[in-house]
Parts: structure tokens; sequence; C-alpha cells
């Protein structure tokens, strides 16, 4: 028996990223490194504590799941779990889902003004200008004295608030599931879009995919936005119904910038591609520099809470 088999009376945590190079894991855990490679570094039947896999391709990280029956922890590196609720029903009972809400609120808010502003200023065109040798002068539009409707305003969505406050917008509308006061002012509710709509000149997507967001930007939506508006979206890509905003993009009524696509990733030859004035990004809104010391700061913190019994942040869901 390898000593990555050997039995242990301590707790195993299945880590995606090399516990040698996280500083400030809590003793009292025992840690294996997985990131989804074919082999497993131990039997998946004694981790209890597993954090999924970050950047891998269709279901790797559910593929242990079923074989883990000592789970009573699974924290993903997400601040969307819509790809692992469906597992829940067959974890063991007691078995906690934490996602990383906070972790990718700068890297996200920072793409989401960064998409704001090219598609507003015109980058993409800029750069075909520079690859054909072409001088391209004229007015753009500026962020500046524009109104924004931020749906979804979680942790993410105050932190785009955040960025977008020193370009002098005129104003920022917030919209949530429910009415509520934040720091910066009301919240409203989701059911007030269809009045809301028609005011914003630039409509950001930041809300979870549930099945209550699944398609909630339709034709019916789109057809409130104001000629000319632009649609952010850094959510999920199944928030947006893709054929409805074909349809508007080609037309040439609406604009988009998208880091999230339904389907995803993006077929060639999707005419999602070649739709006019439409900016793509890979989904690319956490995967930058400020991932991995926030990530290590997550996994820590959460371990260390484990180790203790204390409360868990972030607890989604529990399993029945």
């Amino acid at each position: 028996m390898s000593a990555a088999e050997r039995p242990s009376a301590r707790p195993l945590a299945w880590l995606p990223l090399r516990p040698e190079e996280i500083d400030g894991l809590p003793g009292g855990l025992e840690y294996a490194y997985w990131n989804g490679e074919e082999e497993y570094p131990t039997d998946p039947a004694r981790c209890a504590f597993y954090v999924t896999p970050y950047v891998t391709s269709g279901d790797v990280g559910l593929r242990p799941l079923a074989a883990m029956t000592g789970l009573r922890v699974v924290q993903t590196l997400t601040a969307g779990v819509d790809s692992i609720l469906p597992a829940v029903p067959l974890l063991p009972p007691g078995t906690r889902l934490c996602n990383a809400r906070g972790l990718h609120d700068t890297s996200t808010a920072e793409l989401a003004l960064a998409l704001v502003l090219a598609a507003l200023r015109d980058l993409p065109g800029f750069v075909r200008a520079q690859d054909a040798g072409e001088w391209r002068q004229g007015f753009r539009p500026a962020l500046a004295d524009k109104s924004v409707l931020i749906l979804g305003y979680g942790s993410i969505g105050r932190a785009i608030e955040d960025r977008l406050v020193p370009f002098e917008v005129a104003r920022v509308v917030r919209v949530a599931r429910s009415a509520r006061e934040s720091e910066r002012g009301p919240v409203q509710p989701i059911d007030a879009l269809p009045e809301l709509l028609p005011g914003a000149d630039v409509v950001i997507l930041a809300t979870p995919l549930t099945e209550a967001t699944r398609g909630l930007v339709d034709a019916a939506f789109l057809a409130r936005m104001q000629d000319g508006a632009l649609l952010v979206n850094v959510a999920r890509g199944a928030v947006v119904d893709t054929g409805a905003l074909l349809a508007e993009l080609e037309s040439g009524r609406l604009r988009a910038a998208l880091d999230v696509t339904d389907p995803e990733p993006l077929p060639s030859g999707h005419p999602l591609w070649t739709a006019p004035h439409v900016l793509i990004t890979p989904h690319v809104g956490g995967p930058s520099s400020a991932f991995l010391p926030r990530a290590k700061r997550l996994v820590c913190d959460q371990l260390a809470r484990f180790a203790l019994d204390a409360p868990l942040q972030n607890v989604v869901v529990t399993a029945p």
C-alpha cells in the first residue's frame, strides 16, 4: 500500500492547488493534490473536503463525486455552482456545497468595465483598422453621462459599481431578486425590469444562473432596451436567449459585449462570431493574476473553519 493510500485519522482534503504552494494551510488535516487528472491521488472515499478543479472541460469536477462516500464539504472556486447543483442529491447527507463568493469580484468587475469601455469606444474597430493600416477617426460614445443598469447586485455587482463611479456615469440602477437598501442606494426588484430597461444605456448582467434567471434575457427583455443600448454579460451564457440576441444584433438595434455565451465554448462557425456589433471574450472574467492569491486565501480560511468545526462561509445548499 502506498503512502497516499495508507489510512489516516486526519480528515483528507483534495485541492486543485498544490498544498506545498499554499502558505497557512491548517494543521490537523491531510492534503492531496488533484486538478482533474485521469488518476486520483487517493481513494475518493477518503476525501472529506473537496475543492473542485477551477478550469476544466466538461464535467471533470463531477467525476469523483459518486465515489466520495465520506464527503462533508464541496468547495468550488467559482461564484456560480450551477454545474454542481444537479449532483447535490447524490452527495452524502449533510454535505455542504460552498461557492467562492468574493473570490472573483476584483477580476470579473475589472473585465466588465473593460468590456463596457472597449465596446463603447469601439476598440475592436480600431484594432481592425490598425491591422488594415487605416487611420479611422470619428466620435465614439463615452461611458461618462450614461445610465448603467446592473442586473445581479451581489458582491460582483457591487464591485462593478465601485469601478463605474470614477467614470462619471449619470446613474447606476441596481437590480436584484428582491428590493432592498444598499450602501450606495436602493436596489430594485427584478420585477421592476420592464420599467427600468428603457432608461438604461448599458445593461450589465452579473446574476447567477438559476432556474429563475435561465433565459431571463429573452426577446421581450431585449425589446425593452433602448435603441443603441449595450448589453454586457459577465454572468452565465444561458441567462441570455442567444437566438433573440442574434436577431437584435443583426438588426443593428443593440450592441453586446459577452464574456460568456450559450453554447460555451462557442463553436467555430457559430453566427455569434460574425454578428455585427458584438465583442466576445472566452469566459476570462475570473482567470487573471488576481485569481491565485484570492483562491489561496479562500481555501485556507475555509479549511481552517472546517478543522475547527466552525461555521463555513458561502454555504449555498446542504445535501438532504
